[in-house]
């Protein structure tokens, strides 16, 4: 029993509490601009189901949090559903107020605010942290030189700091680490600092085959070097800003990059996770302090942004498609096409779910556990 409410106060507290901070976060986006363009908000829930509590605004909103808490919703004048893909019945005197009497333009900036609300969220985030606690990099140093490698070839020593690599600056040992392993059996022109001295060198890197998980092999350079340490600068905060966009952008792409990856097969689909594997995630941060919590809710922040982009009739990236085809033609799809197409929009989001849980499942070794209890 003990065990049980230690899981829940280590695990499933932290998950609950940084899942609804990004929930909020989005549907805020949503009714924000809903509101700005005169749209009447009736309902703002955290959570599906039936409301645990909640109050009404001078407005009319109902704000509510609701019983399961994966996810929530607004719901504006005009909604047939929850995904906004029906128009329901509207009194005449109130139909200035309704979501499907605005312009398409409008409606589709309502449908973008919540992602863009979580990219903003997690630019916010970062910002507070590199202006605060820090912007931990690794910097480029020889902190240890490999014997008979490219780098003690070269007459590079430990303690040197690299300064340009291939007449490009490095700030970050991983910029150089990039340069380097695209650079396989190339001679590389690279400044080094040495106590007050900069060296003009010129390194090889030598050529070594890796192979991943796929049995597909390619060609890497390796320098020879290794840099241990993590130094953290404080950022005033228009350049803690702008680092965190530039993270923001970075974490952005190397998500994309990855989904292509594992959709191109090259990658293995068992890093795709659910809420199981996030809560867990979210429970070791939590033990890590703050900082690490912050980082946590930026990057998770970021893919909740990257996944209702989508174009999934149910998430708010196939409304912008409905939209913009109803730009396109002049008019709106069909009513019967869009309900078909958030039936199999619903489908694909809950199959991604079973197999993101049955992926959370396997990682956390339930599947041998049971497996176990029949052998």
């Amino acid at each position: 029993m003990m065990q049980f409410v230690s899981g829940i106060g280590t695990y499933v507290l932290p998950f609950l509490v940084i899942l609804t901070v990004l929930v909020f976060v989005h549907e805020l986006g949503h009714f924000l601009v809903a509101r700005r363009y005169g749209v009447r908000v009736e309902v703002f829930s955290v959570g599906f189901g039936p409301e645990l509590f909640g109050w009404t605004d001078r407005k009319g909103t109902r704000w509510r949090l609701s019983l399961l808490p994966l996810g929530g919703y607004v719901r504006m004048m005009g909604d047939g559903d929850i995904a906004s893909v029906t128009q329901g019945p509207v009194a005449a005197s109130e139909r200035q107020h309704s979501l499907f009497a605005k312009p398409v333009g409008q409606r589709a900036a309502i449908s973008a605010a919540g992602p863009i609300a979580n990219f903003l969220f997690a630019i916010v985030v970062l910002a507070l942290m590199f202006a605060t606690a820090g912007r931990p990099f690794t910097p480029p140093t020889a902190d240890q030189v490999v014997e008979d490698g490219a780098a003690a070839a070269a007459g590079i020593k430990a303690g040197d700091r690299f300064v340009t690599v291939d007449g490009r600056p490095v700030t970050r040992f991983e910029e150089l680490q990039r340069v380097v392993q695209e650079s396989p059996g190339r001679p590389l022109a690279v400044e080094v600092r040495r106590g007050e001295e900069v060296l003009a060198l010129s390194v090889t890197p030598r050529a070594s085959e890796v192979t991943d998980r796929f049995g597909n092999t390619r060609k890497v350079g390796l320098l020879g070097v290794r840099s241990l340490k993590i130094e953290t600068r404080r950022d005033d905060p228009f350049t803690a800003i702008w680092h965190a966009g530039t993270e923001t952008v970075n974490l952005t792409v190397g998500t994309l990059k990855a989904l292509g990856q594992i959709i191109a097969g090259t990658r293995g689909s068992d890093e795709l996770g659910g809420p199981l594997r996030i809560a867990q995630m979210s429970g070791e941060v939590a033990q890590g302090g703050v900082v690490a919590i912050l980082w946590f809710m930026a990057v998770l922040s970021i893919n909740l942004g990257l996944v209702n982009l989508m174009p999934v009739p149910v998430l708010d990236g196939g409304q912008l498609v409905f939209y913009a085809a109803e730009a396109l033609r002049g008019r709106p799809l069909g009513e019967r096409a869009q309900e078909w197409a958030a039936m199999a929009g619903l489908a694909l989001v809950l199959a991604l779910m079973v197999f993101a849980t049955w992926n959370d499942l396997v990682h956390l070794k339930v599947v041998d556990f049971i497996g176990r209890l029949f052998t």
